[in-house]
């Protein structure tokens, strides 16, 4: 009989007491802010209509020598009246025949038929370790090159560079390979 009086009352507080829980939960919340939940874009609509962009482009290919060639960008602008093109954000690839991969980020790039101008804190990474920072990098996605007339500050498995010129084209062999040329007063902080 004991057992019979527990379930009975259970049945009538058990409803009770989640209602009560709905209850507080109800009146102690906070108020949603419409406002903060839902994101906006942070553009002109007049001006996003008006202009011509592509968001995420990519382009992949091969250059003359072999080498694989891929350029991501989160907005590109095609070119108009002779203006070269503009991509935000870029990502350039090339693998090497040989396998050597090299990567390279910046900011903008200028985009005129087969020729970049990377700008706006240029890096390129090697699979060797090798890190090269500058201000401008020129490059050519039919010839596979890459190339700076100003001053890169280079992080090597060995040390520290400054060089006043670096270029990144492929060896005069055929076989693909790309070599790395530092010169231009090149300074080398050696870490052993």
């Amino acid at each position: 009989m004991t057992r019979s009086r527990i379930v009975a009352w259970l049945r009538v507080l058990m409803p009770l007491a989640a209602l009560a829980l709905l209850s507080v939960l109800f009146l102690f919340g906070q108020k949603p802010a419409p406002e903060a939940n839902i994101p906006y874009a942070r553009v002109d609509p007049r001006d996003l209509a008006e202009r011509q962009a592509v968001t995420h482009p990519t382009y992949a290919g091969v250059t003359g020598d072999g080498a694989e060639l891929s350029i991501t960008a989160a907005e590109g602008q095609p070119g108009v009246a002779g203006q070269p093109g503009r991509l935000e954000d870029v990502d350039l690839r090339l693998r090497a025949a040989d396998g050597h991969v090299t990567l390279l980020s910046a900011g903008a790039a200028l985009l005129q038929g087969t020729d970049l101008r990377l700008t706006d804190g240029v890096r390129m990474t090697t699979s060797d370790g090798w890190v090269l920072t500058g201000r401008e990098f020129l490059g050519s996605t039919r010839a596979g090159t890459l190339r700076s007339d100003q001053q890169v500050t280079v992080q090597a498995p060995f040390g520290e560079l400054t060089a006043g010129r670096m270029d990144l084209r492929p060896e005069g062999d055929g076989k693909g390979d790309h070599l790395l040329d530092l010169s231009g007063g090149v300074r080398l902080i050696y870490r052993p």
